[in-house]
């Protein structure tokens, strides 16, 4: 079997249901899930239940080697990069970039599992418009079938950890760019995403939210294994590991790297270009970034913040009480103990 339509490769993890009690508790606050949520291997890797009848297929998919794959643990720059890398290989083309969605340009691997049955059928009841219609029915189909019927370049998003991701990627030493983020910052942008999105639908506060993160029960957890994956495989010829602080410190030494690991030249001046265009100020007015498409078909809650937001490092945000930053701190030194990955201090 293909992977649009065959399994090449057997899916070697236990996948089994949360305990019953925590699966209550999580679908009370998790609306956009309806059956229930699974955990993949040793580690409990989380996802809701569709993981389960995917999953030998996004093992099993078929990597080339001219694909490029965006992975990180969600809310750590992966727009960010997305956006440049899809300029970078296509010669700066933002005429092009802001006429196709970037969701088109750069399919989310893994999207479809967080597009419940019953959800699906909810939104298409309130959308009777086609194109509304139509983008429901994009968002619930497998990236893994329209990938293997591309025929140009590939570039994919994903925010499964390396174990999960398919063997074939570094079979055909497909280029993979991994960055992380510190856990304060990722935790309050997810706790947005979470409550933004319909499909997953979170109605609970942060202090909830961030017991959920802590004890690896958000989707793609757990957190610290996850980044403890990309930092020991920085050192494989197709991965380019990145911290997004370094991002943000000095953006236009990013893109060099980024263009130089692509095999890409970029003169001084596509950089700048290229600076100004992946600005957080550009990002929000991009009608291919900003999510316009999916607050159209309902998919997106209107009436919480945006899918991009400040983008900032050590945010000082509201929810962040001292109570769960000492929680973050004391959390963070546990899980650094037994490994030389650090943020960088801004």
């Amino acid at each position: 079997m293909e992977t649009n339509g065959k399994v090449k490769q057997k899916f070697p993890y236990k996948i089994q249901f949360v305990d019953d009690v925590v699966n209550l508790k999580l679908l009370a606050n998790f609306h956009g899930e309806k059956t229930g949520f699974v955990q993949v291997g040793d580690e409990k890797w989380f996802f809701p239940s569709k993981y389960e009848q995917a999953a030998e297929h996004f093992y099993g998919f078929e990597a080339r080697a001219s694909d490029v794959w965006i992975a990180t643990f969600p809310r750590s720059g992966t727009t960010w990069t997305q956006e440049m890398v899809w300029m970078i290989c296509n010669k700066l083309n933002a005429q092009a970039a802001r006429s196709e969605p970037l969701a088109k340009r750069v399919p989310f691997f893994e999207l479809h599992i967080y597009m419940h049955d019953l959800m699906k059928q909810q939104l298409l009841s309130e959308n009777p418009e086609p194109l509304n219609r139509q983008i429901i029915e994009d968002f619930a189909k497998p990236a893994y079938e329209v990938l293997a019927a591309t025929t140009e370049r590939r570039f994919i998003k994903t925010h499964f950890p390396f174990s999960l991701l398919p063997p074939s990627i570094f079979k055909t030493g497909a280029k993979l760019i991994y960055v992380a983020r510190n856990p304060a910052d990722v935790v309050v942008s997810y706790y947005h995403l979470n409550k933004l999105y319909r499909t997953q639908g979170y109605v609970g506060d942060f202090a909830n939210f961030y017991n959920y993160f802590e004890n690896n029960l958000t989707p793609w957890s757990p957190y610290w294994t996850h980044l403890k994956q990309g930092w020991k495989a920085r050192h494989f010829p197709n991965v380019l590991f990145m911290f997004y602080e370094d991002m943000k410190a000095n953006l236009p030494k990013t893109i060099r790297t980024v263009a130089e690991f692509l095999e890409v030249e970029l003169s001084d001046q596509e950089v700048d270009r290229l600076t100004e265009h992946l600005s957080v100020a550009s990002f929000k007015k991009n009608p291919s970034l900003n999510g316009q498409e999916l607050i159209a078909a309902r998919i997106l809650n209107s009436n919480v913040q945006g899918f991009i937001r400040n983008g900032q490092v050590n945010s000082s945000e509201e929810e962040m009480t001292d109570e769960i930053r000492e929680r973050i701190r004391k959390w963070t030194e546990e899980n650094l103990r037994d490994t030389d990955l650090r943020f960088p201090v801004l």
